[in-house]
């Protein structure tokens, strides 16, 4: 527990916020701090607020969030998670796991959504009030760090999967489309939170009709869903592992859906999004990726249409889901970035953060890389646990209030979020439970037992 940092936080430069009240979810109320609204408001040049939080005026309706959030989870990569699920139960135990899984996944999701959407801050500005002025820098470096990866592995998937369904072997070919869209993500990302929404909104519903398509086709190879039922799995995986895999496939990206419920009007439309997006389209991904794998072999369903000669509508699939969801990670290491750099808007990192992703992919850091980034997935959610307790602790009733003094480097916090971390990565390597649940509640129990440890506000 250090010294004061007696500077106003970045996040406490906004003019108007919208907050809650202290014992639930009503209606959001205008609040200045006193003396700097109108000067604080000229230095806002962001329409996204990336590091204040965002006014009543810019707040958007429920329906707005939930696209925005459904085109975030409707991945086609989660179907690999679910390709594995599918070889190793039956139809009833397969559905329980993706349910219990999804649930835990939403649950979490959607109390960070909660907490974004009554401070109107992104995740990685709340872990300013958490850990402190500085030690926040640690959030930005590994959720913006992690993002770019992820976005540079989907770079080189888009390129290795369009360059093979147009017979395109030469790496001059790979590199001219990975450097395409890449530049197409990144210009969608710098639009924000308008420029994801229109993208959602028109390709999601695309997705979701062919990719149910696909479903009905798989299931009249194996006689619908009576046959389906009667197939045994080919290979055998523990529940608590199979929840793991089903937590995990969202759990390091959901830590960051503040950057997008702060948007949301009231907390109650935030969750309600959160769970649309979490519970439903991230369950429905694994879901197809487990039929695909049951009755073609094949999770993905990319290739499963590759397979059927249908590579028109493959390169639909494969475009359109990562399209929208890249363009959502390079906006999560934009906003990351204006706050490791105390900066009033994300554009420069996003484009910057791009570039790095692209080169990843280029030079084929890609292959490699989904192994190392699953490794972080196991230190990111106890720091959602963490802000999420020490919320409820000490900052709920006044909603991380604009011009706090807060410390450089908050001890408490920070060291509760290590143990949480060493907790979680000990029952992965000891097959305990479920690692994310474990780091999540771990950080959360310990945040709201010792918040009186913390710097006196």
């Amino acid at each position: 527990m250090s010294t004061p940092d007696t500077s106003r936080p970045v996040a406490g430069q906004g003019g108007d916020r919208a907050v809650g009240d202290a014992g639930g979810d009503s209606e959001f109320a205008a609040h200045q701090t006193t003396g700097g609204a109108e000067a604080a408001t000229a230095t806002v040049i962001d329409k996204d607020y990336p590091v204040t939080p965002v006014p009543t005026h810019a707040r958007k309706g429920f329906f707005s969030l939930a696209v925005v959030l459904l085109g975030f989870t409707v991945f086609t990569p989660t179907m690999v998670a679910g390709a594995q699920l599918g070889v190793s139960f039956n139809l009833n135990d397969l559905i329980i796991v993706i349910a219990l899984g999804s649930l835990v996944l939403g649950a979490y999701v959607a109390a960070l959504g909660w907490i974004g959407a009554r401070t109107g801050l992104t995740t990685v500005v709340m872990a300013r009030y958490t850990l402190g002025t500085r030690g926040s820098k640690l959030a930005s470096l590994l959720l913006g760090g992690t993002q770019i990866g992820w976005y540079g592995v989907c770079i080189g998937m888009i390129g290795d999967l369009t360059a093979q369904a147009l017979g395109w072997d030469t790496f001059a070919a790979k590199a001219a489309i990975m450097i395409a869209v890449s530049a197409l993500m990144c210009i969608t990302a710098c639009y924000g939170y308008r420029g994801m929404y229109w993208v959602s909104l028109i390709s999601t519903p695309l997705i979701l009709v062919l990719a149910f398509w696909v479903m009905s086709r798989s299931l009249a190879e194996v006689g619908g869903w009576a046959g389906l039922a009667a197939i045994e799995p080919e290979s055998q995986m523990s529940i608590a592992v199979a929840i793991t895999a089903v937590v995990g496939t969202f759990v390091s990206a959901g830590t960051q859906a503040p950057n997008w419920t702060r948007f949301a009007r009231s907390g109650r439309q935030a969750v309600i999004a959160c769970l649309t997006g979490f519970l439903i389209g991230n369950a429905l991904m694994i879901f197809f990726g487990a039929i695909g794998a049951i009755t073609f072999g094949e999770g993905d369903f990319v290739l499963i249409l590759y397979r059927m000669g249908l590579v028109g509508w493959g390169l639909f699939l494969l475009f359109g889901n990562l399209w929208k969801s890249n363009a959502d990670a390079a906006y999560s290491f934009g906003v990351a970035g204006a706050e490791a750099f105390e900066k009033p808007s994300k554009t420069r990192f996003i484009v910057v953060g791009s570039i790095i992703g692209t080169v990843l992919a280029l030079i084929g850091v890609h292959e490699h890389l989904p192994q190392y980034l699953g490794l972080l997935g196991t230190f990111i959610p106890p720091l959602g646990g963490v802000i999420i307790g020490d919320y409820l602790a000490r900052w709920r009733r006044t909603q991380m209030p604009e011009g706090e003094k807060l410390p450089r480097f908050n001890l408490v916090t920070l060291g509760i979020y290590v143990v949480s971390c060493a907790l979680a990565w000990s029952a992965g390597e000891l097959a305990i439970g479920i690692p994310p649940v474990i780091g999540i509640l771990a950080a959360l129990v310990l945040s709201l037992a010792l918040a009186k440890l913390s710097p006196k506000r």
